[in-house]
């Protein structure tokens, strides 16, 4: 037997939902570089050394952000 997960196409998701996601992956992206940074100061870490070993992690968030603002942009278009 299969399991379906919450959203199983495209269809299923709804601007509001993407709009949804795209907050809270802003906010965790915000949360993660503040957290970072704080830490890298305790820990007397050059500010360039943390956003070096960050940014990988930063350019991952960026790109499904891009990615979910696109999705949404496309739903919302197909709506109006």
């Amino acid at each position: 037997m299969h399991e379906t997960s919450e959203f199983t196409t495209t269809d299923d998701v709804t601007a509001e939902d993407i709009a949804e996601i795209i907050a809270e992956l802003e906010q965790y992206r915000e949360r993660l570089v503040q957290e970072t940074t704080e830490t890298a100061k305790r820990a007397k870490l050059m500010r360039v050394s943390m956003m070096a070993q960050l940014e990988p992690e930063l350019v991952k968030i960026d790109s499904a952000l891009q990615q979910l603002r696109n999705q949404q942009a496309t739903l919302t278009g197909s709506n109006s």
